[in-house]
């Protein structure tokens, strides 16, 4: 699989969740407090990102 998904935690102690593709970050979370946020965020990029409209603002 090309793309996944990588929790890491940055030097503030906040988990983030990187999107990455082919070994790009393709996006990157806020910080959380917790690794449970962390992955709650994931589930909802899953369950709503298929479903996202486009808004293109360069027009």
């Amino acid at each position: 699989m090309a793309y996944k998904f990588i929790i890491k935690k940055d030097k503030a102690g906040e988990f983030r969740v990187n999107f990455v593709y082919n070994s790009e970050v393709m996006f990157a979370t806020e910080g959380y407090s917790s690794k449970a946020s962390a992955k709650n965020a994931i589930e909802s990029f899953k369950k709503n990102g298929p479903e996202a409209e486009i808004d293109d603002q360069t027009d």
